[in-house]
């Protein structure tokens, strides 16, 4: 891959976020108006200032019109993206190119999902027909693998699995229970979540990210234009984007413990960003814990730990709020919801808030490192794409 990528090229500049979770009185338009009018007042704007637009949903509206119409915009052009779960991520990827090129001063990312209506649990995917040899198990069944083959790979027993999958569980709960905008806002205990029903194999109701309803947005411009927007932008320093070619599924010797997708993405970004040892120069890392199991085997994708160890570190608290490398400090997927194509820049939004000092006292970090990370995943184990950034408060 290209080591060249647009490292202190592009800045964010304006952020804003809705509450994630069910919101009955409001429908796509509300929520992506909110989220566009903090975004606009954060970077001191007003939609007229911006050139471009890009627009991230999986299932909530075709076409750029989804946004113009809300907005009221004249006679601008506006993308719709969809990436699965990477959905969000790719609108801001795809600004954040646009200015770098030249081609726009200000671009806007915005993503936003309304799908809790529908009265299903999960998305209403419509897939396109097939000749009937695809899978047909839930997402939680596909993930609900990667437990028992990481604990077999690595000599875990299934109780000891389980508590390690319950801290997680657990630590996500305590993070977003001190999240404003969090669709979860409880502390759960380790003992409720291994008391829970089970969904898929051994994962239980507290292993599954929630469906959500929300909506995030950025605004990005020149690095050398930032200062006009704001006095402490987040400068974009490794962007990275792999789709897998689904060879997983075949392939006798994938075992279910790691996503290839994802080390390959975070290698190239961090090959573009300049970092050598995330686990010691990031101050945070937002990853896609869409189940517990996952944001495991994140861990070692990764690098935050050795392959095989990664359960040691969960239980030794590394990637608590106050611990080594805080993971999700906003609550993640878990308990921060999943709006498929907001997740991405609300992952953002938490960098913003905390490389900024503006999160809330009771959850900000206190760190001299600059640097954070954001890691989306969609798809499946042995079939999937993956995006992760690196973001930072200093040029250089």
């Amino acid at each position: 891959m290209s080591s060249h990528g647009i490292r202190d090229r592009v800045a964010i500049v304006g952020m804003g976020c809705t509450t994630f979770g069910e919101h009955w009185d409001k429908g796509i338009d509300d929520l992506i108006v909110d989220a566009a009018q903090e975004t606009f007042e954060s970077a001191g704007l007003t939609k007229d200032k911006v050139d471009a637009y890009w627009f991230g949903t999986a299932q909530s509206g075709m076409s750029g019109i989804t946004l113009a119409r809300p907005l009221q915009l004249e006679n601008k052009p506006v993308t719709r993206v969809e990436n699965y779960c990477a959905t969000g991520a790719e609108a801001l990827r795809a600004a954040a190119y646009a200015v770098a090129s030249g081609a726009y001063d200000v671009a806007m990312a915005l993503g936003a999902e309304k799908v809790k209506d529908g009265g299903y649990q999960g998305l209403n995917s419509n897939n396109p027909p097939n000749d009937g040899t695809a899978r047909t198990l839930t997402a939680a069944a596909m993930f609900s693998m990667v437990a028992p083959a990481y604990g077999a790979k690595y000599g875990i027993d299934e109780e000891q699995m389980t508590d390690v999958l319950a801290t997680i569980s657990s630590k996500n709960h305590f993070n977003g229970a001190r999240n404003r905008r969090a669709q979860f806002r409880k502390e759960v205990s380790k003992e409720t979540i291994c008391a829970s029903p089970r969904l898929a194999g051994g994962l239980g109701v507290f292993d599954c990210a929630g469906v959500a309803d929300g909506a995030a947005a950025a605004i990005v411009v020149r690095a050398e234009d930032a200062h006009l927007y704001t006095d402490k932008p987040l400068y974009i320093k490794g962007l990275s984007f792999v789709a897998g070619s689904g060879s997983g599924l075949i392939d006798p010797d994938y075992d279910y413990t790691h996503f290839p997708e994802c080390e390959a993405a975070a290698i190239d970004a961090y090959q573009q960003a300049g970092v050598t040892d995330p686990r010691r120069q990031l101050a945070l890392a937002e990853v896609h814990d869409c189940f517990t199991p996952t944001e495991l085997v994140l861990m070692e994708d990764l690098g935050f730990a050795e392959r095989g160890t990664a359960w040691k570190e969960v239980l030794a608290g590394t990637f608590a709020l106050n611990g080594e490398l805080p993971v999700n400090p906003d609550g993640g997927l878990k308990s921060f919801g999943h709006p498929v194509g907001a997740s991405g820049l609300r992952m953002f939004f938490e960098c913003w808030l905390q490389l900024r000092k503006e999160a809330p006292p009771e959850r900000q970090i206190e760190t001299d490192r600059t640097l954070a990370l954001t890691h989306n995943l969609g798809g499946y184990p042995g079939e999937m794409v993956s995006f992760v950034s690196v973001v930072g408060t200093q040029l250089g």
